[in-house]
């Protein structure tokens, strides 16, 4: 009898259903974070448990010159690449959003970027910006514009170019169906009684659709933020952090300090130094856009 009152108790059954996830947490996200935690203050390499050094691997990070490169690197990337995602992605919603013909086909089509494996994406790019075989290169010389072929991966800043764009290629996708399931709950009597009123599409945008849209900008850039600052496969595929550490995110360089390099304390510290980024990326998109007092 106690057991089925239990059942019927909606707070039990909550907790009763919310088991499997936590327990799914707690083994896939809760210990590795912690053991991770607790490797970046041992000295800790493969094949060797390693003792307690305290801050000792932040400190030498701090003036590790690769390190700090990574660090400039993951801000650079992760700024320019979800700005322009986030305005594109905008763009290519407004536009979805309005009665296209072959709407659903189009729609289709563009997710298409999105679903295929990043590893395979990154190929494709490599084949792109490859010295001798590049498809944009090859195009640009029969056009006339340039006398040799451009060196993409090879050169810093062209590579950090080239990582960006990739990476954007990859993630509209996401910022613009996510966005335009928003906008489709906006209501139409709003925008007819703009019209009414004389309101320019400008106007509209500005007064009805940002400030209705706002809560799903701030969901939508905080994952953006989250994925591309973490970014892995993307990077690894195309240039393993070359040429000269030019595209070392914190993520790849953490790997291949502490698998490759076989120091474990190194590399989880390096991870872990992500973490209070990451943070103030979701606490910037909770308390700067959805809570924003003219949304009201």
């Amino acid at each position: 009898m106690s057991l089925s009152r239990l059942l019927e108790n909606r707070n039990f059954l909550g907790f009763l259903f919310m088991l499997p996830a936590a327990a799914l947490l707690l083994v896939f996200l809760t210990y590795p974070l912690g053991l991770g935690t607790w490797l970046g203050f041992t000295d800790a390499k493969i094949g060797r448990a390693g003792v307690w050094v305290g801050l000792e691997n932040y400190i030498y990070l701090f003036g590790d010159q690769v390190a700090r490169l990574s660090l400039f690197n993951t801000v650079f990337y992760t700024a320019v690449a979800t700005t322009v995602k986030f305005a594109l992605g905008l763009w290519l919603a407004l536009l979805l959003n309005k009665n296209l013909p072959f709407k659903s086909f189009i729609r289709a089509v563009i997710l298409l970027p999105y679903i295929v494996p990043t590893a395979l994406s990154a190929l494709a790019f490599w084949w792109i910006y490859d010295t001798q075989f590049s498809i944009v290169s090859w195009g640009l010389v029969r056009l006339g514009l340039i006398d040799h072929y451009i060196d993409f991966l090879g050169d810093p800043w062209l590579a950090r170019a080239s990582v960006i764009v990739a990476n954007i290629w990859r993630g509209i996708p996401f910022v613009a169906i996510c966005l335009l399931a928003g906008l489709q709950t906006i209501s139409p009597s709003y925008y007819e009684a703009a019209v009414l009123d004389g309101a320019t599409p400008w106007q509209m945008f500005r007064y009805i659709t940002l400030p209705l849209l706002t809560p799903i900008i701030a969901v939508v850039m905080t994952f953006s933020i989250l994925f591309t600052f973490t970014d892995f496969q993307l990077i690894y595929v195309l240039t393993r952090g070359g040429p000269l550490n030019a595209t070392h995110l914190m993520a790849t360089l953490s790997f291949q300090r502490a698998i490759p390099g076989g120091a474990l304390g190194e590399g989880a510290a390096l991870a872990t130094a992500m973490v209070p980024f990451l943070l103030a990326a979701i606490l910037f998109s909770y308390f700067g856009l959805q809570r924003r007092a003219w949304q009201q």
